[in-house]
């Protein structure tokens, strides 16, 4: 029998001992309390780690890891709600037969979002005093308490009943017109249209799945038919994705990346390899007001030519990996000298590839160079959204010295080590692209990393593994702009299921001239201001 549910002792010494026996087993459950949580914040950490690298390296054994300590982390905290409730019955039965206090909210708990709307209950009060059976009452407060409660999403059919007139004078016919579909004469409203693909392309959830989903609620969804909505759908916002990608290539720094795409290649019967590039315009960091933006492009291959097509039309500076594609952008132009973009290298990718040689060796020196590059980044937190002056002011104090006695660490280390090992051949990658990686310290604007454009590469790899391939290269220019439209809405901090139900209702019959009226921060702004 559980002690909590055990009958309480009529005989006070048999009490005293059964509440001994209760306070024991309360403190024993807030012991085993505690250490499952210390257990709980060492795994988040070490999944944390996980996750930094995770999208940084193409190690399958780093995806399996980090699946596990999810899984060990949803027992864990399980288990924990289960001690935690049996540890409320052991009080509860310990305080039974005294006053007690309202029990306290937790102090960490954070309050419930403003913008939800509120549904009121109203308990009925007590009629008459359970005590006396007194029925002259007066209130003296109400207590309130908040509960987050889920409502499921359902479907509706909206009807258009449009009413037909005929003159009884010249016997002409008129009628109301009927509002612009997103799909001519098709049955999908804008808010189906929106939650299919954000659902497919944000939440990553492939159209079959989605057609399972539907099917509980009753309504029978073909997946070929959600995807022929797709393509009808990326077709109709694509001047969309071209004007976002126009203010992206408009700002004077910009972030690249690219990452792999299995592609399905029926003529073979098996899967290519196609790629998916990405372009990111963020000021913020430096406190810029411009609104940040992501473009996303689809291409079959990753050859250089690739690359260029991506930015051609940026100036200034691009932040990016040591991808060879990238160097034909920075060569001078014969005529002016001036080159299309000035490279600026990713101290992220260079601290990656020590870190992987420590992992692997345990090596204090390169423990030494990881500590020196973690002071770097330190820095750039420590003035992270400060202004451009301020910035270069105190990279040129403080990480130009720190950078100089690292080049000099370097180069001693390389000197000593065998050339054709795996830390050589970090340190070479780092000296290589020297310029590269210190060039951040000559202009406020620019970053240490290219940690942006990985941000914004993320949402691609946990794609990628649900739906697995696209269909076709198709399929892969479809997907870069739906990624662009929803990634940007999600980096301006809107709902990109709202954004695009309003957006997708409108396009149609929205002028092409101003297609600028739908970006997301324009957009944002004239739904506040209505």
């Amino acid at each position: 029998m559980s002690i909590a549910s055990a009958t309480l002792p009529d005989d006070p010494i048999a009490l005293r001992v059964f509440a001994q026996s209760l306070q024991a087993a309360v403190a024993l459950h807030e012991a085993e309390i505690y250490e499952q949580a210390l257990i709980i914040e060492k795994l988040k950490g070490q999944l944390a780690d996980l996750r930094r690298a995770r999208f940084g390296r193409s190690s399958e054994k780093l995806n399996e890891q980090a699946e596990q300590l999810e899984l060990a982390l949803e027992d864990l905290e399980r288990a924990q709600g289960r001690r935690q409730q049996s540890f409320e019955a052991l009080s509860a039965a310990a305080d039974a037969g005294t006053r007690r206090s309202p029990p306290r909210e937790a102090a960490n708990r954070k309050p419930l979002p403003e913008h939800l709307p509120r549904e009121r209950v109203e308990h009925e009060g007590a009629c008459a005093c359970p005590k006396c059976g007194g029925t002259r009452l007066r209130l003296i407060g109400t207590d309130e308490r908040e509960v987050l409660e889920y409502v499921p999403a359902q479907f509706k059919v909206v009807v258009h009943a449009r009413p037909k007139f005929s003159c009884r004078d010249c016997e002409t016919v008129t009628q109301p017109p009927m509002p612009s579909l997103p799909i001519e004469r098709g049955r999908p409203g804008a808010g189906l249209l929106a939650h299919v693909l954000v659902s497919k392309y944000c939440d990553h959830l492939p159209l079959y799945r989605q057609s399972e989903i539907y099917e509980r609620a009753g309504v029978d969804l073909d997946r070929s038919t959600m995807a022929e909505w797709v393509g009808r759908m990326t077709g109709l916002l694509e001047p969309l994705a071209y004007a976002i990608r126009s203010h992206t290539c408009q700002g004077e720094t910009v972030h690249a990346d690219d990452t792999t795409v299995p592609v399905l290649d029926p003529g073979r019967g098996r899967t290519k390899t196609g790629r998916l590039w990405v372009a990111v315009r963020d000021e913020r960091p430096w406190g810029s007001a411009v609104p940040p933006s992501v473009f996303y492009r689809y291409s079959p291959d990753r050859k250089s030519e690739q690359a260029q097509a991506l930015l051609k039309d940026c100036r200034g500076y691009l932040h990016a990996d040591a991808y060879a594609g990238y160097n034909c952008l920075y060569k001078a132009h014969p005529v002016n000298g001036n080159a299309h973009l000035i490279e600026v290298a990713c101290w992220a990718h260079a601290r990656r590839k020590i870190y992987e040689v420590y992992m692997e060796t345990k090596s204090p020196t390169a423990l030494t160079l990881l500590e020196s590059i973690r002071s770097l980044f330190a820095l750039e937190e420590e003035i992270n959204g400060q202004t451009p002056e301020d910035r270069l002011r105190l990279r040129q104090q403080y990480a130009v010295p720190m950078l100089d006695v690292l080049k000099a660490d370097l180069d001693s280390v390389y000197g000593k080590i065998g050339k054709k090992t795996k830390f050589a051949k970090a340190i070479r990658y780092s000296l290589k692209i020297w310029r590269g990686l210190t060039r951040y310290t000559t202009d406020g604007r620019l970053e240490i990393s290219n940690n942006a454009a990985e941000r914004a590469i993320r949402p691609l790899a946990l794609g990628r593994k649900n739906w697995l391939f696209a269909g076709s290269d198709g399929g892969g220019h479809a997907a870069a702009t739906v990624y662009t439209i929803i990634q940007t809405a999600k980096l301006n901090g809107l709902d990109p299921e709202a954004y695009l139900r309003d957006i997708i209702s409108r396009i149609a019959d929205h002028p092409a001239r101003r297609i600028a009226d739908l970006l997301p921060w324009n957009w944002a702004a004239r739904s506040q201001s209505v």
